[in-house]
C-alpha cells in the first residue's frame, strides 16, 4: 500500500517535517504519509519507542516506518525487517525498546561519502522510497547482527511484592506502567493487594481494580489494565501525573497480602 510513516521529535512548527514529506512526495509521488506522533521529548527514545510499539502492528504489511529522533550518529543508520514491515533508525539503542524479543533482519546503510546534518531528509526517505517501490533490503544495506540495544526496564518482584515504573504518560495524565496483567495474576494469585502511586502515602492507596474508568466516580483515583495489558494509574475526569506528581520513572508498588 506504499505507506511511508512518521515518528520524530520535531515541533509541528519546524521545517523538519515539510521537507522530508516534500521530498517523499518528489521521490515517490505513490508514497501515502502517515504521521504516528510528532513533537515527542528531544531524544527521548523510551516514549518514541513506547508509541511505535504499540502502533506499528496495526499497520499493513510493506509499510514503512522512518524514525526521526537522534537521527544523527557515528554509526551508520539501520534498516529493520521485522514481520513483513521495514524500520528506518539510527543506531542509538532504540531497536532494543522497540522490539524486545529481538528485532528480525538488521541491515546497515552505508554511509557513502557525502556528511550529512539532516539524515532523515538525505539518508532515510531515500532508502524508505526505494523500499515502498518494490526494493529489498539486501540491496540496501549490508546484514549486521552489532546494532545497539537498550533494554526496557522490567517490573521488580519480591516477596509478594512488585515494583513497577511509570513508562509512560497519556494525553489525558494516565500513568501506564511495565507491571503487566500476566505479572500481576502470577504473583497476587488472587490475594487482595494495596496499590501504592506516587508518594506512596496511604492517603493514595488503591485497593480495587476497575474495569472500566467510569466504573469509579469523577476525581477519584483509580487502577486498571488498559487495551495493553498494562497497569494504569488514572483519575476519572482528572490528570493522575498532575495530583500524583507521576512522571517517566516514577516508582508504583503493588502490596499483595498474604
Amino acid at each position: 500500500m506504499n505507506i511511508i510513516t512518521l515518528t520524530t521529535d520535531w515541533h509541528q512548527g519546524d521545517y523538519y517535517t515539510g521537507a522530508v514529506k516534500g521530498k517523499i512526495l518528489s521521490l515517490c509521488p505513490h508514497a501515502r504519509i502517515v504521521d504516528i506522533a510528532h513533537d515527542i521529548p528531544a531524544f527521548n527514545q523510551q516514549k518514541a519507542a513506547f508509541i511505535l510499539r504499540n502502533t506499528w502492528s496495526f499497520f499493513p504489511k510493506g509499510t514503512v516506518h522512518i524514525v526521526g529522533l537522534q537521527a544523527e550518529s557515528e554509526e551508520e543508520p539501520l534498516i529493520i525487517a521485522h514481520e513483513g514491515q521495514y524500520f528506518i533508525m539510527a543506531d542509538t539503542g532504540l531497536a532494543g525498546l522497540l522490539f524486545p524479543d529481538g528485532p528480525g533482519e538488521v541491515y546497515r546503510i552505508p554511509a557513502g561519502e557525502k556528511t550529512t546534518l539532516f539524515p532523515v531528509l538525505d539518508q532515510f526517505v531515500p532508502v524508505a522510497c526505494a523500499l515502498v517501490s518494490g526494493k529489498k533490503p539486501k540491496e540496501l544495506g549490508q546484514p549486521t547482527e552489532e546494532a545497539d540495544a537498550i533494554h526496557p526496564m522490567r517490573a521488580a518482584i519480591e516477596e509478594g511484592i512488585i515494583t513497577g515504573l511509570v513508562i509512560y504518560i497519556d494525553s489525558y495524565g494516565n500513568a501506564i506502567t511495565n507491571i503487566t496483567k500476566e505479572t500481576f495474576d502470577r504473583v497476587g494469585g488472587n490475594r487482595p493487594f494495596e496499590i501504592y502511586p506516587g508518594t506512596g502515602s496511604s492517603l493514595y492507596r488503591i485497593t480495587r481494580l476497575n474495569q472500566h474508568y467510569y466504573e469509579t466516580p469523577p476525581g477519584d483515583i483509580l487502577a486498571l489494565f488498559n487495551s495493553l495489558d498494562l497497569l494504569e494509574i488514572a483519575i476519572y475526569h482528572g490528570n493522575a501525573g498532575e495530583l500524583l506528581g507521576l512522571d517517566i520513572n516514577s516508582s508504583i508498588r503493588v502490596k499483595f497480602k498474604k
